[in-house]
């Protein structure tokens, strides 16, 4: 039989977030598995009680013991966030380099599972081999430590597997893009590039930390009180620079949240970050002068625990703010988080903070490469053919006809689940679809997109919550219905509807034989039906009701 090699995407196609790609190589009797990536993607308003949404592994649970290992391009949480919920189902190796591999072992450290015999570590630009497949991790940049390029050698040719990039002159922190080597891969030949999308619609170039550095370092020397930055934890390059701009004007610098000292711990580890202040401890910060002191936070996103809400609110223990004092966004807008991002921002405001944010100065660049970067990638890999990942289908399809401008012979529009071969001379082609889907996290359960426990939330949201106890004597009396409802709009007739649910009630068990334990669930569902409408009518809302029979 003859080999083909599969491309499979599982999350990150048709959406930005949540990436986990599929390889195979092999027949149709023996396939050979690796699985680039497991990110997650953080719920909204419409997953009420949700916070983490992470591919459905599904597909690939009967191919375990064809998995050669998992292999993370980089340390971001949409690649690396559902490493630790999936891996139990999984028990293969894991491939990372330093940094990626550090955060890694924290997550499964936090959930008491041991992996150090598990991990294994990959120097920078160097090569591993997992079966069919010739693995070279390429330097690349972006916002974060280490980002690496796959360049996916197998025996019917070469795949480069970009992963988060763009093209930065000066990265501050960590290596140069490596495009002798990217040059050099493309000489060699590559069959399919399958490329991040991100900022395919921005043109000119994603721009350089160095920029952001020196406008930083003018507009913290402007700031006569208190400075409070927010940024992406994970962009160490960014966290250098506040380090940068403390020490030039002469100011302490404070580290406030979790992920912050998380990050600045494994940045430590692996030798970067050797060279900046020391951090005061946050409980400190109150006792240094206002114009001495720098504080660095999470909460970029308008998160309500992250400490920049806590800090605002005045619920953070160790810091707080006063009017004159100022507070700098160093980071992107994620869609999805306007409401809370302008809420936080207009409570900002209100107390008479200066705010600067991307909106009235330059304080952030993208990691992700505009169209100028994406030409110079198309210009050294030259592939045969395009497979645009990680985007929205906006995003995907605008790349498909920019891969077109740059002249590249083929390319293919994909999504999720998509199975795909790869030729080595023509074009790529859909030729089956995986089952694919998403997994909410509930508290510490994992749970399918159509669970009954999200539907429930949804509907408690939305409608509130009814429960009617019927208490029956042993002689079959009913004795007056126990009422009490959750989240239903109230007002002065409130009392009086509960009359007329009262008054049904009685007259519905009249029409039924209370001891007949038979009759009992059309019993319920009756006065259930009955609840609803009385409640829809006089309210506008029709409550998720439960209903008790206790016999006494």
């Amino acid at each position: 039989m003859n080999n083909e090699l599969i491309f499979c995407p599982l999350g990150g196609s048709g959406e930005i977030g949540m990436n986990m790609n599929l390889y195979a190589f092999g027949n149709e009797n023996n396939k050979k598995w690796i699985i680039v990536d497991i990110g997650v993607s953080f719920a909204d308003d419409s997953a009420p009680g949700i916070d983490l949404i992470y591919p459905d592994p599904g597909f690939l649970l009967d191919k375990k013991d064809d998995l050669l290992g998992i292999v993370l391009t980089h340390a971001h949480e949409d690649h690396i966030g559902a490493v630790a919920h999936i891996w139990p189902q999984l028990n293969c190796d894991i491939y990372a380099t330093p940094f990626t591999a550090i955060l890694v072992q924290e997550k499964f450290k936090e959930k008491k599972i041991d992996i150090s015999n598990k991990i294994k570590l990959v120097k920078l630009n160097s090569e591993i081999i997992l079966g069919p497949f010739k693995i070279d991790f390429v330097t690349l940049t972006h916002s974060i430590l280490e980002p690496n390029g796959l360049s996916i050698q197998t025996p019917i040719g070469t795949i480069l597997h970009t992963g988060d990039w763009k093209i930065d002159p000066n990265p501050l922190i960590g290596g140069n893009i490596d495009k002798e080597k990217l040059k050099a891969i493309g000489q060699k030949g590559v069959i399919a590039m399958i490329c991040d999308s991100t900022n395919v619609l921005n043109p000119g170039r994603a721009g350089s930390e160095l920029s952001v550095r020196e406008s930083l370092l003018d507009i913290i020397a402007k700031q006569k009180n208190r400075v409070i930055i927010t940024s992406f934890a994970s962009n160490v390059a960014r966290m250098e620079t506040i380090f940068y701009c403390a020490k030039k004007t002469g100011r302490n610098i404070c580290l406030v949240g979790r992920s912050m000292h998380r990050i600045y711990k494994a940045a430590k580890q692996c030798g970067y970050l050797s060279d900046v202040l020391e951090p005061i401890d946050a409980r400190d910060s109150s006792k240094i002068k206002k114009d001495k002191i720098i504080l660095l936070c999470t909460g970029s996103q308008g998160e309500p625990m992250g400490a920049m809400s806590r800090i605002i609110s005045d619920t953070h223990p160790d810091v707080y703010m006063e009017e004159g004092d100022s507070v700098i966004f160093s980071s992107k807008m994620i869609p999805g988080n306007e409401k809370k991002l302008y809420r936080l921002q207009n409570e900002i405001v209100k107390k008479n903070i200066n705010l600067i944010t991307e909106e009235n100065a330059f304080v952030h660049v993208s990691g992700h490469p505009n169209r100028d970067d994406l030409k110079d990638m198309y210009d050294w890999i030259k592939p045969n053919c395009v497979i645009p990942v990680h985007g929205e289908h906006r995003h995907m399809k605008e790349h498909i006809s920019f891969a077109k401008e740059m002249q590249v012979p083929f390319s293919l529009q994909i999504e999720n689940g998509d199975i795909i071969k790869i030729n080595p001379k023509k074009n790529a082609e859909i030729i089956d679809k995986a089952p694919s889907g998403k997994m909410f996290l509930d508290g510490n359960i994992a749970v399918s997109s159509d669970s009954s426990s999200i539907k429930e939330r949804k509907n408690l949201s939305l409608n509130g919550y009814l429960e009617i106890t019927l208490i029956v004597t042993n002689n079959g009396k009913i004795k007056r219905p126990v009422i009490s409802f959750k989240g239903i709009p109230k007002n002065d007739k409130s009392e009086n509807f509960i009359y007329d649910i009262e008054d049904m009630i009685t007259n519905t068990c009249r029409t039924f034989s209370i001891n007949n334990k038979n009759q009992e669930k059309n019993l319920i569902e009756t006065i259930k039906q009955n609840c609803r409408k009385i409640f829809k009518e006089k309210t506008g809302k029709k409550p998720f009701t439960n209903i008790n029979i206790v016999r006494i």
